[in-house]
């Protein structure tokens, strides 16, 4: 019998080379390639997917008629505020996030939202039984939900089964399980992973059906499979949180049919994910008293304005000191506090300092960085920073600060939380109407050292 050509197919592009190199010659990713059996060529001159392209002419762009997109709400308002509004009529979603912290449950209470709406679903598991499903919509308290059930991994059976009961939306849990008659590599390969995603987004495209599909995540916190899976389909939403919280952060990372980088907020009850309609309130620590190295920050994820309070602890470090952060960039913490010693005369050289975004969140904007600095300042000096005081705001290698995009909106939401005192750049004070801010005494300066003479005249 003759040995089965092998090829090695790497996990971040997809491309293939016929020997294993360190070095993938396509995208140049290290340790990325995977050995796998090599696909026949198909005896057919036919392809595969001739049937799913239909033929279209050129058409001048000003002619084609364009409508705003019909969106379905499901009921959760927090998944919808990610979605955009709501799912789309053939649209495709890929829902990624590490195991266990929720994926699966955030998907059958949302069908079985659709479904009471008379929305048609199917809930398709590769993963686990119907009767475990059933098990789980029990534990939920989804009593008497109608949603149809299908336990299959089989590409073309999945398909058949979408045809024939024409459900408005479908859930594939997860892509990872899929396998097609076509190929003979096995399910969860890159083959296997990119033909599946590939014929079920042109079967949505051309049925209507909205697909979503659940993927299974690396150790670094990636999508498995080849990267462009995210290109395939429409929108990418990740689950974030620690699985030992209670509460879970759902983040756009492409939306072709609304914002990205916007989130939605749950907290995991007995019942559920439950939506957060203040998710400002479990990013703060309820201090009685301010406390030293406790700043809040104003920070923007998508459209909506959260505060977070960011916590410092500077303690003597000895001959090799430690920085440590979490929820925040390493590399930048490091470079703020060469700014903060350089500009500001603040000096950490011989401390150890550890910096903490308070409930698990991930903060990436840079506007971070005020109030980082300004946090690690009171926990040195052992200064408890004013009660009711937030701060936002870029700090340059110069020293400079740099205005944060919306600052109006950042200010207004703390003014609405009752906030009384904010240090922001000169270019983010208001300029009108003011009535808006009652109650927030707003300070602005130019530079880190005039921010912290603010802050000295405060404590």
């Amino acid at each position: 019998m003759a040995k089965d050509k092998t090829v090695y197919t790497c996990t971040e592009c997809g491309g293939s080379t016929p020997k294993w190199q360190g070095k993938c010659p396509h995208c140049g990713a290290w340790n990325s390639l995977i050995e796998g059996v090599a696909e026949p060529a198909s005896s057919g001159t036919r392809n595969r997917f001739a049937s799913l392209a239909p033929a279209s002419e050129v058409a001048v762009l000003a002619d084609i008629e364009a409508a705003d997109i019909a969106r379905t709400p499901t009921g959760i308002g927090e998944l919808d505020r990610v979605l955009g509004g709501g799912i789309v009529e053939g649209g495709v979603i890929l829902i990624g996030g590490d195991p266990g912290i929720g994926k699966s449950t955030l998907l059958l209470q949302a069908l079985d939202g659709l479904q009471r709406a008379e929305v048609p679903t199917l809930y398709v598991t590769g993963e686990e039984s119907g009767a475990q499903v059933a098990l789980r919509s029990r534990r939920l308290g989804l009593d008497n939900s109608q949603v149809k059930v299908l336990a299959e991994i089989q590409l073309e059976k999945i398909q058949a089964t979408i045809a024939a009961q024409q459900p408005a939306v479908a859930v594939i849990d997860s892509i990872q399980t899929v396998y097609s008659d076509q190929l003979t590599s096995a399910p969860g390969s890159v083959a296997q992973v990119r033909e599946c995603a590939a014929h079920l987004t042109r079967a949505a495209k051309s049925g209507g059906t909205t697909i979503v599909l659940v993927g299974h995540v690396t150790k670094e916190g990636a999508l498995a499979g080849p990267r462009v899976l995210e290109h395939m389909v429409d929108t990418v939403l990740y689950f974030e949180g620690d699985t030992h919280s209670s509460f879970r952060l759902v983040r756009a990372i492409k939306n072709r049919f609304g914002a990205v980088n916007e989130i939605g907020v749950f907290a995991m009850t007995e019942k559920g994910l439950k939506g957060v309609a203040n998710p400002s309130a479990i990013f703060l620590s309820q201090h009685s008293e301010p406390v030293p190295g406790s700043c809040v920050l104003v920070t923007l994820e998508g459209t909506r304005p959260m505060l977070v309070e960011i916590q410092a602890l500077v303690d003597s470090g000895g001959p090799s000191p430690r920085r440590l952060s979490v929820g925040l960039d390493r590399d930048r913490l490091a470079m703020l506090l060469a700014v903060l010693h350089r500009h500001a005369g603040v000096a950490c050289m011989d401390q150890d300092v550890f910096v903490n975004a308070v409930g698990g969140v991930r903060i990436s904007e840079p506007a971070a960085d005020l109030a980082v600095m300004l946090a690690i300042a009171s926990s040195l000096r052992g200064r408890a920073l004013p009660k009711g005081f937030i701060a936002f705001g870029e700090v340059g290698l110069a020293g400079e600060v740099r205005p944060a995009p919306r600052g109006q909106e950042r200010l207004r939401e703390a003014a609405k939380l009752g906030f009384s005192i904010a240090i922001v750049p000169r270019a983010n004070a208001p300029k009108g109407r003011i009535r808006e801010f009652e109650g927030l005494a707003i300070h602005p300066v130019d530079r880190i050292e005039e921010a912290l003479e603010v802050v000295r005249g405060m404590t």
